[in-house]
């Protein structure tokens, strides 16, 4: 098949948020992303979407958009959109870093195969291991009892588990925790994210805390570059019964690696955003997997079709342990799909596509569209 990029589309949007959600870095109420239509011979179109949050993304929405539209956008016009490794071999050496910017063309050129080939992404990856997505609920620095509250009200709608976001100071932490636990009972899985807002001791007089509420597992305890530290609060937390995962320390695949051998998480987050696009999440996660180290998926701020992408990449592989963080769409009022993802009952059925199996709505996406100038 000849098949060749005619157009690259890039467009940055700004979707309102259902509230305004707090986090060790920063409170926001809108989400700014950068939405990427591809479109190839034939009028073959595949839809890429990244959605940078600050201290999660190494570059602003506004450096990333720029990038997309003056160097990687030009640079694959004439390629083969179903050869995705020589779209990465191209665009990767182009700007160093700037994962998310390649993951946007990266996840347009699957989108794109997948629908010319006429198969769902997942069966593009190589196939589900998993039929339904169940989700993870999320839960702000509130206090004690607003936070008991918010995660019962997602108990009782369907959800087995959620993520507590901790920082800022750790007897309020600990508060919060015991709340949610006394809220939930012994049954419900309780995550625990820092976003790398303490240091290691202070890590882990904060596991000596939460340890009692039988947590399952410990995001991000320390800054992204002390490996040295988390690999002791790990050692420290496990002694607890607390597992301890990376996050914002997983930035590429040596990043992993470097985690792997200071044996300093017992879990990894991945995102497809942050990785650069499914070829490299999807080996990211046969890599842990080899470690013995288990995966979590998800970005909390993803539009449609960036969430669609990171259900159906995770749903390749059961590796990737139940309660996505994909949840965007529950933290979004409204989005830039015809359709918006529910996943308000905490789980639905992995779609069939096509692709991603999501149509871009033209009416919002200039409702929210936002000029792109240069950083």
């Amino acid at each position: 098949m000849n098949i060749a990029i005619e157009r690259v589309e890039v467009f940055g949007v700004a979707v309102p948020l259902v509230g305004e959600y707090k986090n060790a870095y920063k409170s926001k109420s809108i989400q700014k992303s950068a939405v990427v239509r591809i479109t190839a011979t034939g009028g073959a179109v595949g839809l890429g979407n990244i959605d940078p949050s600050p201290g999660y993304s190494m570059e602003t929405i506004e450096e990333s958009l720029w990038v997309l539209q003056q160097t990687l956008a030009p640079a694959v016009i004439g390629l083969d959109p179903t050869n995705v490794h020589r779209v990465l071999e191209k665009i990767e050496p182009l700007r160093e870093g700037f994962h998310d910017a390649k993951a946007a063309i990266e996840m347009a050129c699957v989108d794109l195969s997948a629908r010319v080939a006429g198969m769902p992404v997942h069966a593009y990856l190589g196939g589900l291991m998993t039929d339904v997505a169940r989700f993870n609920a999320w839960i702000g620095i509130l206090p004690p009892d607003e936070a008991a509250a918010e995660t019962k009200a997602w108990q009782d709608k369907g959800f087995r588990s959620c993520k507590i976001k901790v920082g800022g100071n750790i007897e309020k932490d600990r508060d919060r925790v015991k709340a949610v636990r006394e809220a939930v009972g012994p049954d419900f899985n309780i995550r625990i994210d820092a976003n790398a807002g303490y240091d290691a001791d202070t890590s882990i007089k904060l596991s000596r805390y939460v340890a009692p509420f039988k947590l399952q597992l410990y995001e991000q305890p320390v800054p992204f570059d002390d490996i040295a530290g988390m690999a002791r609060v790990r050692r420290e937390a496990n002694a607890m019964g607390l597992p301890i995962m990376a996050d914002e320390s997983v930035l590429d695949h040596a990043s992993l690696i470097n985690i792997i051998k200071a044996n300093a998480a017992d879990l990894v987050k991945v995102k497809v955003m942050k990785q650069g696009g499914f070829i490299n999440t999807r080996r990211m996660i046969a890599t842990a997997e080899a470690a013995g180290v288990r995966c979590v998926v998800g970005h909390g701020f993803g539009l449609g079709i960036n969430t669609m992408a990171e259900i159906m990449c995770a749903a390749t592989s059961k590796n990737v342990i139940e309660g996505l963080e994909c949840v965007g769409p529950l933290k979004t009022s409204d989005d830039i799909v015809t359709h918006k993802i529910d996943m308000s009952t905490g789980s639905m059925a992995v779609p069939g596509g096509p692709g991603l199996g999501v149509t871009l709505d033209e009416s919002k996406l200039a409702r929210y569209r936002f000029e792109i100038t240069q950083p």
